[in-house]
């Protein structure tokens, strides 16, 4: 697609249209200087929907390793043989000090994430009455990412506390066999519709630099768009020594830049968040996220790799003349 034909798909965007599956694979298809043109577009379309506000998410792993699902990018899965720190739950007052790291590191949004296909029993118990206590410190909006769950345990977490649920279909549904095998792509998209359901906000994305085909990358979004999720974070492949995708080489930054801002084009009123391996595979070019669309990034480390210094992050923000939603 040439410049003149991303500014009309931008215009009609802009007047409520949506674009359908063959315009994005046109957009996906941007080569040179109308690459440039893409993102310039879905810089406008972000302003549109999401004005100057930047959304920072930051995360805790309350419980980490010896999941038994065999996602082929996760360290923390028994499958793959990554060297990571295991551990069980951790307490309520580790989850109370980092939610309030991540508050004074510019966050507006805190995530406790469980390793593990779902939670249940003691860890469960332990979850929420976290979300409890947090919820009495009336801070940050909360979120959780504990697997796999019914619409009988979404309204439990709401009633505790939780205000947006998180949990990526990873990929397209014809692309899921290739990354997991010990669960249904549908036992996903059934716990979207149940946290939907509870009243919860959705958060949920994918990860790309799989081997997907751009095909399947417009697949997910169209999943995602017929799911009305509220968030989308986007992540990227960052291998991981052990994992069975470790030797899969990393997307180029410009493809990076491709995919969120055809995301911004394909969802444009919703918070499309660029998340993990952004550092490793953005590089220099980490800023232009938020040109190409994405109007949240995570802060702080993620769930088995660091971050960069939330200051950083926050100057970065500043010399765009972006404004971080925590300030107002």
């Amino acid at each position: 697609m040439d410049k003149r034909s991303i500014i009309d798909l931008e215009d009609r965007v802009l007047g409520g249209e949506r674009p359908g599956p063959r315009e994005a694979l046109e957009l996906m298809d941007a080569k040179g200087p109308d690459i440039f043109s893409l993102i310039a577009s879905a810089n406008r379309i972000r302003n549109h929907f999401k004005g100057n506000k930047i959304s920072l998410c930051s995360i805790i792993n309350a419980k980490s390793g010896n999941c038994g699902e065999d996602c082929s990018f996760c360290p923390q899965s028994s499958h793959n043989s990554s060297e990571i720190k295991k551990y069980p739950m951790v307490g309520a007052d580790a989850v109370a000090r980092q939610m309030d790291r991540a508050r004074h590191g510019g966050a507006d949004r805190f995530g406790i994430v469980t390793s593990g296909k779902g939670i249940n029993g003691k860890d469960r118990e332990a979850v929420l009455r976290m979300l409890r206590h947090l919820r009495a410190e009336d801070s940050l909006h909360r979120c959780a990412s504990l697997g796999i769950i019914s619409r009988e345990e979404a309204l439990e977490l709401k009633e505790a506390g939780l205000q947006e649920y998180h949990h990526n279909l990873e990929t397209a549904r014809s692309f899921f066999p290739n990354i997991c095998t010990t669960h249904d792509y549908q036992e996903d998209v059934d716990t979207i519709i149940a946290v939907k359901e509870a009243g919860l906000m959705a958060c949920c994305g994918g990860i790309f630099g799989l081997g997907e085909s751009p095909e399947q990358r417009i697949e997910l979004a169209q999943t995602l768009r017929e799911l009305d999720v509220d968030s989308v974070p986007l992540n990227f492949l960052h291998p991981i020594p052990g994992t069975q995708v470790q030797d899969i080489p990393p997307l180029r930054p410009l493809e990076i830049l491709k995919i969120i801002a055809v995301y911004r084009f394909y969802l444009p009123d919703k918070d499309i968040k660029v998340a993990g391996g952004r550092e490793y595979n953005l590089r220099d070019l980490q800023s232009w996220m938020f040109a190409a669309g994405a109007n949240s990034t995570m802060v702080g480390n993620y769930l088995t790799t660091t971050g960069r210094d939330c200051e950083a992050d926050l100057r970065m923000i500043e010399d765009l003349e972006l404004c971080p939603l925590a300030n107002g």
